[in-house]
């Protein structure tokens, strides 16, 4: 049997092998299968899913980032009044954290309540259709003493890239300081 995944969206991914041009075995998720199915993850490898919903396999490393210290991110964005719009994501010595674009599902609700609650199906695919976008990231820059940098994402129309952010520290109080900004207009004032 093909190793399957479903992924956020409900859309399910075969994971296919096709061969580089130097004849190596190459690995990829396809929604038709394509090349030859793979009956079984290849040792040393994992599946992973954006924010957005796309998968891929990955190989296997060492963690850089602590549990603690995406449990402290998680801890603040968790207090944030709109928490339902943001996701984190943990790669190699970053923590991102990325925004939904789009409708709010509880200012969809607090605008049309007057005619009842949305119904679940809506709120379902509004919550498998949302797209996001990287907005805050935390980085390990002294791993001895586990100490982070903080960049947000500027959005100027001509040069969309990070920007590093004057605070640094341990990443509780980072997260304490910046996360409650995401979402208001103390966001774009961070420098």
């Amino acid at each position: 049997m093909p190793v399957n995944y479903t992924n956020r969206k409900g859309q399910t991914y075969s994971l296919c092998q096709g061969m580089t041009k130097t004849g190596k075995p190459r690995y990829f998720f396809a929604r038709e299968p394509k090349g030859e199915p793979v009956s079984a993850l290849p040792v040393g490898y994992h599946i992973e899913e954006s924010v957005n919903g796309v998968v891929w396999l990955v190989r296997d490393r060492p963690q850089v980032i602590a549990a603690a210290e995406l449990a402290a991110v998680e801890a603040a964005v968790q207090r944030h009044p709109q928490r339902g719009n943001y996701q984190i994501r943990v790669k190699d010595h970053t923590i991102v954290i990325f925004e939904r674009e789009g409708p709010d599902i509880a200012a969809l609700q607090a605008v049309l309540g007057h005619l009842g609650p949305l119904p679940r199906s809506a709120v379902e695919y509004l919550e498998q259709a949302g797209r996001y976008i990287p907005i805050l990231r935390f980085i390990l820059f002294d791993h001895e003493q586990r100490l982070f940098g903080a960049q947000r994402w500027h959005f100027s129309g001509s040069i969309d890239n990070w920007i590093y952010l004057s605070h640094s520290g341990q990443i509780a109080e980072l997260a304490r300081q910046l996360v409650p900004r995401l979402g208001t207009d103390a966001y774009f004032e961070l420098d």
